[in-house]
């Protein structure tokens, strides 16, 4: 880092320093293996400053976690933000191929968050849940537009695309990226056919 964008990062405020760090520390190498003292580091900043902010380490992993899900329900509403069904789920599947397949990629952090908490009744689980619960009614949606009747047949689309979405994040990671967004969208269209 160069010290011109050394003094850029500094004016940015230190809550958002905090959360970015944090962001990339828990994604790169999970949450728990993070401490509090490594993301102060990493920041530049004192003990103080972080709890001032974050009085507990769980109030910085959900302020990382609401910064995922804010991207993702950005980004796959804008994908799907056409009238054609056809249109929106080829680019709400680009959206999962493009950002699953690229360099650095371990997953989805809401699943890797709910293996580090194993508590349901914690507030980390139940962002993780309300998350999932997002991605399950943008599915249901998605599956409705695609021609499946309303109710229990759409109910089921959109636990199976659900089910798609985990495994082809995984298929991100460990598998050919090239095959992923192909095979996501034939899986879909299969699930969604009449």
């Amino acid at each position: 880092m160069t010290n011109q964008t050394q003094t850029a990062d500094r004016a940015r405020p230190v809550r958002e320093r905090l959360i970015d760090c944090a962001s990339e520390l828990f994604y790169a190498e999970g949450i728990r293996a993070i401490s509090a003292d490594r993301i102060i580091a990493g920041v530049g900043t004192t003990k103080a400053t972080f709890y001032r902010h974050f009085p507990t380490k769980d109030d910085l992993v959900l302020a990382y976690l609401h910064g995922k899900a804010d991207w993702e329900r950005t980004a796959i509403t804008a994908a799907a933000d056409t009238p054609d069904a056809d249109d929106a789920l080829r680019g709400v599947v680009g959206v999962l191929a493009s950002s699953s397949c690229q360099p650095g990629f371990r997953g989805c952090p809401f699943i890797n968050a709910g293996a580090e908490y194993a508590d349901v009744t914690h507030p980390v689980r139940r962002l993780v849940a309300e998350q999932r619960q997002w991605w399950t009614d943008f599915f249901r949606s998605l599956a409705e537009r695609l021609g499946v009747p309303a109710g229990a047949p759409a109910d089921s689309a959109a636990g199976q695309i659900m089910m798609l979405r985990d495994g082809a994040l995984v298929a991100g990671y460990l598998d050919d990226p090239a095959l992923v967004e192909a095979n996501l969208t034939k899986a879909i269209t299969a699930v969604t056919a009449p």
